[in-house]
């Protein structure tokens, strides 16, 4: 029998559709329309956590230089972090780009994932369906210390740098990085709360006006999200790729497309965001943005990029880097169904088929890949 709340008091909040707990003030937000309840713990009395069973072995897809689906030892919860029984992991370009050499990497690859907590500090989190915020941050360099912790000088990643990730059968994260998964939203959906927070990212870094015309360069998994997220502001956007098919997606929504070898008016776009997936794609986002425009630039590769400085500097055109986004809008857009995820799901594959899943994921008639980890008791 679960262990009642110590000292905990109920106070009334409202909040949309979606759900987040932080530790440091002991909060749990579940979603619901109207009231809900916020279980508060003021005296800190729910910091003592039992140390949770050991399992011999976990099965995960690690990456040492080659991959290989290999038994691993279940990881251990640090103080003040959960650990998560992956359900689901969705195949980025981000983990096929870290194979090719990207951030030198080594481990369990994977970022986006839902699953379920099997241990936290806070016994109201256990049992819970969870997405977790992949940068783990330190909370004491300066970058922190600016409330930049993104980009903390000494963080972890998970599945991308010092932290291993989500195609394993479990993981651990900070109970700060966790967010509850609102009960309409899907376990498939679920998976797409991280790339989808980096498409409401643009939306942080700049604003977009109903006037603007915007170009998404890039017609994959990212630049499908990005679309439709940006097509709730502007109507005057275009998306730009080379796949026929993956552009009748976006018609299907519509959202208007065009294949990279039809004519584009050149120095006309107020704002070009890049999610190519390929080096090539930076050139060509300056060949489409007008003269003090923006691009944002959302593809990560391991190929190095060589490019003309003197195009940006001569338009004055602002470039902006763009990664990870919040978790809250992103859980929202699925919850209200604003965003369609299920036509971007190719295929699917068992953990131990892992090997795979990452060709399926190269191939050009492929959008998502989904791995499924474990299944919800």
């Amino acid at each position: 029998m679960r262990e009642p709340w110590p000292a905990a008091k109920i106070t009334p909040w409202y909040c949309p559709d979606f759900m987040h707990y932080t530790p440091r003030t002991g909060h749990i937000r579940a979603a619901g329309s109207g009231i809900v309840r916020i279980l508060t713990d003021p005296a800190g009395a729910l910091q003592a956590a039992r140390t949770p069973q050991r399992r011999s072995a976990m099965r995960a897809l690690v990456f040492d230089g080659e991959l290989r689906v290999a038994d691993l030892p279940e990881p251990q919860p640090a103080a003040g972090e959960a650990l998560v029984r992956v359900l689901k992991a969705g195949i980025c370009n981000t983990d096929l780009e870290i194979v090719r050499g990207y951030m030198g990497f080594r481990g369990v690859l994977g970022h986006e994932f839902v699953g379920i907590i099997e241990h936290a500090a806070n016994p109201a989190l256990v049992g819970k369906r969870v997405v977790g915020e992949i940068n783990c941050a330190c909370h004491r360099c300066a970058l922190c210390q600016m409330e930049l912790p993104h980009h903390c000088t000494n963080r972890s990643v998970l599945g991308i740098q010092g932290r291993n990730g989500a195609f394993a059968q479990f993981l651990t994260l900070p109970e700060e990085n966790i967010h509850l998964v609102p009960n309409s939203v899907k376990d498939e959906a679920a998976v797409f709360t991280e790339p989808l927070a980096a498409a409401f990212r643009i939306l942080e870094q700049i604003t977009i006006e109903s006037s603007n015309r915007v170009i998404v360069l890039g017609d994959g998994k990212l630049g499908q999200i990005v679309a439709q997220v940006l097509i709730q502001r502007t109507k005057n956007l275009l998306v730009v790729g080379n796949n026929e098919w993956k552009l009748e997606l976006l018609r299907g929504l519509s959202i208007p497309a065009k294949h990279s070898g039809e004519p584009i008016e050149r120095g006309q776009a107020d704002v070009v965001i890049e999610a190519t997936g390929s080096y090539e794609g930076f050139p060509r986002a300056l060949e489409l943005v007008r003269p003090e425009g923006t691009i944002i630039l959302k593809t990560t590769v391991a190929h190095p990029t060589a490019f003309d400085l003197s195009l940006p500097v001569i338009h004055e055109v602002r470039i902006i880097g763009s990664r990870c986004g919040p978790f809250r809008p992103a859980l929202d857009a699925l919850a209200r169904g604003t965003v369609q995820v299920a036509p971007l799901i190719t295929d699917r594959f068992s953990l131990t088929d892992a090997l795979g899943a990452f060709e399926r994921a190269t191939q050009k008639d492929v959008l998502k890949v989904i791995l499924e980890v474990t299944r919800d008791a």
